[in-house]
């Protein structure tokens, strides 16, 4: 097993699967210079008949990728920042996640859209965006926000071999980060959460990014005698609800983080999946740690302000294990 950095693995992981399958192409925004790092080599490697940079027209490359997918191909599509969902939406939201339904299965979409979320770069407005509530109400794509490099390699393979569109969305700033990989050829099933840290007291629940501030938080939480089990959803279409109400039904308490905006966040699904199914257990209210509905700032003094981070977490979680009636 060996210890990768998150956006090595994506790369690593690029490689591999189009050795794999002849069938797989890769287009989109400076996929050939690679600003991410994470399409490097792979021009160089297959040529430009199955690495293509394309110009900066997303609703053009949206209708390309499901006019591909139908085609017969397997199409990783890189959209660079998550932003650019929106200008890509009408053949996402119209065709893309709509196809296989009206064409009674008969058309297969296997198709990767590769966009990386989020602030802490201060990219600005346009370019900082969480946009994962917006993809889940779709209810015909997955979306897969991986935390570490194992994850990242896992999921993205299942998204690449699936016979459905994925959304794999990167979280923005965080590709440096290293972790453990395992060796050979695995793959991470969509839907499957993962406990990161055991305990019993509270549950926090992790989106994507959020994963490493939460187990900081739960670390700093044990030296108050708190014990936090940590969930990474790891996807959240679809939603591995059976882990979240099991730990939550232990715990009786649930904290969710979430890079997303307050309003309709995935943090506001999970807390009313829970409020349906786990109700009976809790000791306390639902707490959501969320982005305020707010663009995200450029200033990097004020953009550190509105993502959640180590300290608030721990805070709202500790308040919430001792001082319940007060929330």
């Amino acid at each position: 097993m060996a210890k990768k950095r998150l956006i090595q693995a994506i790369n690593d992981t690029l490689f591999a699967e189009m050795e794999r399958d002849p069938k797989v192409i890769l287009f989109g925004e400076d996929v050939e210079i690679s600003m991410f790092g994470d399409t490097k080599g792979l021009h160089q490697h297959f040529g430009p008949d199955r690495i293509r940079n394309t110009p900066i027209c997303e609703a053009t490359l949206t209708g390309m990728a499901v006019g591909a997918a139908a085609g017969g191909y397997r199409v990783i599509l890189h959209l660079m920042f998550s932003n650019f969902i929106y200008t890509g939406f009408d053949a996402i939201a119209n065709q893309m996640a709509k196809l296989r339904l009206m064409t009674g299965g008969q058309i297969k979409l296997p198709i990767t859209v590769i966009a990386g979320y989020g602030g802490g770069r201060s990219t600005a407005a346009q370019h900082s965006d969480t946009p994962y509530p917006l993809l889940m109400n779709l209810g015909g794509v997955n979306v897969a926000v991986p935390s570490t490099p194992a994850d990242a390699a896992g999921l993205l393979k299942t998204a690449i071999r699936g016979d459905n569109p994925t959304f794999y969305l990167e979280a923005g700033g965080r590709g440096g980060e290293r972790g453990e990989v395992p060796d050979g050829d695995f793959t991470i099933p969509l839907g499957s959460a993962r406990v990161c840290r055991t305990g019993t007291d509270v549950t926090l629940v992790s989106v994507g990014a959020m994963m490493k501030p939460a187990l900081q938080a739960a670390a700093a939480l044990a030296e108050q005698d708190i014990d936090a089990e940590v969930i990474d959803c790891r996807t959240l279409v679809p939603l591995d609800t059976e882990s979240i109400v099991a730990s939550v039904a232990k715990t009786g308490r649930i904290v969710i983080v979430d890079e997303a905006r307050d309003r309709c966040s995935a943090a506001s699904h999970i807390a009313a999946v829970i409020s349906d199914e786990a109700f009976a257990h809790l000791k306390a209210p639902v707490k959501r740690i969320t982005v305020p509905n707010v663009a995200m700032p450029y200033a990097p003094n004020v953009e550190k302000t509105v993502i959640p981070n180590q300290e608030q977490i721990a805070a709202v979680t500790e308040s919430l294990v001792n001082n319940p009636d007060k929330q």
